[in-house]
């Protein structure tokens, strides 16, 4: 038989939030797949589990190259369980390539759920984020990041993204800049860590507080851009693009509403397309 890949959330600080199937899969995996060797074994002491299985680093520099020998593993029937430092592997942490290996070779793929800093800052925030994106981390240098927050202008879902502490001020000025002041966000710092906090407020009001200096690991959730009051006729022309390049109608309209900051529905739109194309054969 096959055997099988196994991504493992791991806690993010609190060793309390490791899970019964976290433990069992430490202790008999027939290897684990680990970002950190070190850590992960310290993880297993912590957690008074064995690790029985053979245990190989697996980080960014070397997820192309060990992604092979691991398919191999599986192939010849063993269970490889992955797991990053913290958090959920694939997300801003190697993982994917595996999991594409895997897929591409017909083996099976599970995933046993935990802690992840993006939906724990979510919750946190305080803000309204039933819908969001997440940006992994921002470009590091200044043009580069301003051209990223232009993207987010209009951008109506909540965005969520990692940013290292020494590059928060210039990460949030930049913000004001593009976005500014009065955009509403929240800093997590230190999430499920004895030194946990969260900071809510305006761009303007966070980069003032941020200027005194922040440590720790950094989660950012930032509030979407107010919705615009803009007529559905004007939003036509997209519609009839997208119907153009082969889309329905009604899913045409059902995507242009979904995408635009303004208040309009996708019937309000459905209506307006129809009226036009009347307008047109009148015309």
């Amino acid at each position: 038989m096959q055997g099988k890949l196994i991504l493992a959330a791991t806690p993010m600080g609190d060793i309390g939030d490791a899970s019964a199937r976290l433990r069992n899969a430490l202790a008999t995996a027939d290897v684990v797949a680990a970002e950190d060797t070190r850590r992960t074994r310290n993880l297993a002491a912590a957690l008074e589990v064995t690790i029985t299985g053979k245990v190989v680093s697996f980080y960014d520099q070397v997820e192309v190259s060990r992604a092979p020998g691991l398919v191999a593993d599986m192939v010849d029937g063993r269970t490889v369980l992955l797991v990053t430092d913290a958090g959920m592997p694939s997300v801003s942490d190697p993982g994917y390539r595996l999991v594409a290996a895997c897929v591409d070779a017909g083996l099976a793929v599970t995933c046993l759920p935990g802690p992840s800093a993006v939906t724990t800052a979510l919750a946190l925030s305080g803000l309204h984020v039933e819908r969001f994106c997440f940006d992994g981390f921002p470009p590091r240098k200044g043009g580069p990041r301003r051209a990223w927050l232009s993207t987010l202008v209009a951008e109506p879902r909540a965005c969520v993204f990692f940013e290292a502490p020494h590059r928060l001020v210039e990460c949030l000025d930049d913000a004001v800049t593009v976005l500014g002041p009065d955009r509403r966000a929240a800093v997590c710092r230190e999430l499920t860590k004895t030194y946990e906090e969260v900071r809510r407020g305006t761009l303007g009001e966070l980069v003032a507080w941020a200027r005194d200096g922040v440590r720790g690991e950094i989660t950012v959730v930032l509030e979407g851009a107010a919705p615009t009051s803009v007529a559905p006729e004007d939003l036509v022309s997209e519609v009839e693009d997208l119907v153009s390049a082969g889309l329905g109608l009604k899913d045409a309209c059902a995507r242009v509403a979904a995408v635009t900051t303004a208040t309009v529905s996708k019937r309000e739109l459905y209506e307006a397309v129809l009226a036009a194309r009347v307008d047109d054969e009148n015309a």
